[in-house]
């Protein structure tokens, strides 16, 4: 095989989109990823000029570049490289975002035509989207759509090392659904979840812009708000237990009441995790011993 002819079959089997105009605009090689990519056939574009609007791209502020603008049009003209992120129209009807690469083909010093190479990038776009989807999704607790242990430990640790390099406090609240077991028990676990659901919902309502809520684990929940005193946290920390309070849960005509007990803490000197979230959780279960539906601060 001529090098001629395995250059174009390489070209013409790769998976992006290539094709050749000549110094008139006039297409003369069509790939097989262009055509997977704008649904058009090589027998449907080979020997029609750019010009004519075929893939009609446009830009993101809606100008026609066939018409006007054209990068491919412009390396012809320069002999520069460009790259530009357009819009073609598929053979379908819609819109496809692709990153095309345009590169004069020369002889000698003249320009005798010129190659435009494109990918999908709403593929990538969607791979993109995709994986940031399922950052967040590993992040989160998937019944509550709080941030998960996981999450919550990270964004602990990030507080702590704030605390220990810009000398800013911060407060953790560890709170428990009292008597969880007996909605369980009683109800059956879809109440269950109903009711941490509920819980939820509720006490993320309560939260400020620099603050995070997490499921910690079964009914157990914490809470981390930046920069606060212990005044602060203790009225935070009320309002979240009194939002509980006077939230119910509907269930066959019958209103079930919920309340919680919380342990509540402000970090004023470098610690480890470990131990900030056992005195947090100390103080909740002191809360418990006194009768529930309380916050303990210390």
């Amino acid at each position: 095989m001529r090098g001629e002819e395995l250059y174009s079959v390489i070209l013409g089997n790769i998976h992006e989109g290539v094709y050749f105009v000549d110094t008139e605009r006039k297409i003369t090689f069509w790939n097989k990823g262009a055509e997977r990519i704008t649904g058009y056939l090589e027998t449907e574009v080979l020997g029609k000029f750019c010009y004519e609007n075929i893939l009609k791209h446009v830009n993101q502020q809606g100008i026609h570049l066939c018409l006007q603008g054209c990068p491919l049009h412009q390396t012809l003209i320069d002999g520069q490289d460009r790259e530009a992120l357009v819009y073609l129209h598929h053979k379908n009807g819609h819109r496809v975002s692709v990153k095309v690469k345009t590169i004069p083909m020369c002889e000698g010093d003249t320009i005798v035509g010129a190659v435009e190479l494109f990918n999908d990038n709403s593929e990538r776009e969607e791979l993109e989207n995709n994986l940031e989807n399922l950052k967040v999704l590993a992040m989160k607790d998937q019944l509550t759509n709080l941030a998960n242990r996981r999450y919550t430990e990270i964004f602990l640790n990030s507080k702590m090392q704030e605390l220990d390099k810009l000398g800013i406090p911060f407060g953790i609240v560890f709170m428990d659904i009292d008597r969880f077991k007996v909605f369980n028990d009683t109800y059956g676990h879809e109440i269950g979840d109903a009711v941490l659901k509920m819980v939820s919902k509720t006490i993320g309502g309560s939260l400020r812009s620099t603050d995070l809520i997490g499921r910690w684990g079964g009914e157990e929940f914490i809470a981390i708000f930046s920069g606060v005193d212990e005044k602060q946290l203790w009225d935070l920390s009320e309002k979240m237990r009194m939002l509980v309070e006077n939230s119910t849960l509907d269930v066959e005509g019958e209103s079930l009441y919920v309340s919680i007990s919380l342990g509540a803490t402000v970090v004023v000197e470098p610690s480890d995790l470990d131990s900030v979230v056992k005195r947090a959780d100390d103080l909740m279960y002191e809360s418990k011993a006194k009768g529930r539906n309380r916050t303990s601060i210390g």
